[in-house]
């Protein structure tokens, strides 16, 4: 008894000890910091330009076709806010960043006043021509996702603008492709904030996508398969969100959402995995000049606390702050005015696709979903970790990676 009653003092003389040696050997805080730092750079520009109805006057429009301006405002402003909701819906508090978040909330409410609002001048464009039907998905996706500190903050008048705005892109046909899942996110908003949807457009998109399901969590987009980020760009994280809505207004989606999440956690363990040890990634497919949007699943996965069994959330969280910093931080990924740049490292004009304009590449915050995650949260506090690549090629052990069957 002597002897074990020994050994539970040592034990208790040191734990504090080893508690103290977590907290030291942690640069979450930093990291966290980082990207709110980050977030903040990249849509201080817009925010507050919009905010004062000046984003069409101060937003320059670097593209490879000139009839990008008839869509890159609300390109950059429903991509920016899909990616900075999760964070925004923490809502206010007294801490510095709390207090961040207030202001970045409090113009967020003015932007979308502004964006909706018919009468006024960065009024934008909700159903005229194909790509106004994908951004306003965007911007649904961010209603959902910070339901009570942005659609619950709206006035009366900037919701019916809003909704109005939502459904006038029922004009606007789907391709056969990702692009089913963008009517599906707008009538999934429609549903949430006004009690009804065209569900034929919801279902269809489901539907068609469960068939053009290709094996070991990947999806094609339509009925073939590209090597590129679209499964994390589009298709999946809307995938989850248009069948959770479902399944909060009372239907019965929970088996096809339980497969879809299954898939979903398989796409986000081979994310982690393709980071390198130098926190590069393959420059592989479309829409590189999305930059570290490409890790919007893995971001979301995180986010939701359901990362694969031996995906560590440190990891992904130093995976991610050598992503961004990397990224970020290469030479002329901003202009002098602090905009985006056309590029995946630095400015690099010819990786853009006819379709990519300034306003695309606001994409890129949405792998700031983790900011959602409290300060408190085991993603910032535990120890740091290092990644999948990073390990293997130290010559750590590394968990055998297996496929999944359904």
């Amino acid at each position: 008894m002597k002897k074990i009653t020994k050994h539970l003092f040592v034990v208790l003389l040191l734990l504090p000890l080893w508690m103290h040696a977590q907290k030291v050997n942690s640069n979450g805080a930093l990291h966290r910091d980082y990207f709110v730092n980050a977030m903040v750079r990249i849509a201080d520009p817009l925010l507050t330009a919009l905010s004062k109805n000046e984003l069409k006057k101060k937003m320059p429009v670097e593209a490879k076709t000139s009839d990008r301006q008839n869509f890159t405002y609300l390109e950059a402003f429903g991509r920016l806010l899909a990616g900075m909701a999760p964070w925004l819906e923490l809502g206010p508090d007294s801490t510095t960043e709390g207090k961040l978040r207030k202001k970045y909330l409090d113009l967020s409410i003015t932007c979308i006043r502004n964006a909706t609002d018919p009468a006024a001048p960065d009024y934008m464009n909700f159903n005229k021509g194909g790509q106004a039907l994908v951004d306003a998905a965007f911007l649904s996706q961010a209603l959902l996702r910070a339901p009570n500190q942005l659609w619950g903050r709206l006035d009366a008048k900037t919701r019916k603008n809003l909704l109005e705005a939502l459904k006038s892109s029922r004009v606007i046909t789907p391709g056969h492709s990702n692009w089913l899942f963008f009517s599906a996110m707008i009538e999934a908003a429609l549903l949430q904030f006004e009690g009804s949807c065209d569900k034929m457009r919801v279902d269809y998109a489901v539907s068609q996508h469960l068939q053009w399901y290709k094996g070991d969590g990947a999806y094609g987009d339509g009925a073939t398969f590209h090597w590129d980020y679209y499964n994390s760009f589009v298709i999946q994280p809307m995938f989850l969100e248009v069948l959770q809505i479902l399944i909060n207004s009372g239907q019965n989606e929970n088996k096809t959402y339980e497969l879809e999440l299954n898939r979903a956690r398989r796409y986000a363990a081979i994310q982690e995995r393709m980071i390198s040890p130098e926190g590069t990634y393959p420059p592989i497919g479309r829409s590189l000049a999305y930059r570290f949007g490409a890790f919007q699943l893995l971001s979301k996965i995180a986010l939701m606390h359901q990362l694969p069994n031996d995906v560590l959330p440190q990891q992904v969280r130093c995976a991610f702050y050598e992503v961004v910093k990397r990224q970020l931080e290469a030479p002329h990924t901003f202009d002098s005015a602090g905009w985006l740049t056309i590029g995946l490292a630095g400015h690099q004009p010819g990786v853009g696709e006819p379709y990519i304009s300034t306003g695309s590449l606001y994409l890129c915050s949405q792998v700031f979903l983790v900011l959602g995650l409290p300060a408190t949260d085991a993603f910032w506090q535990n120890a740091d970790a290092d990644w999948t690549a990073k390990k293997a090629w130290q010559g750590e052990a590394i968990p055998i990676d297996h496929a999944i069957e359904n």
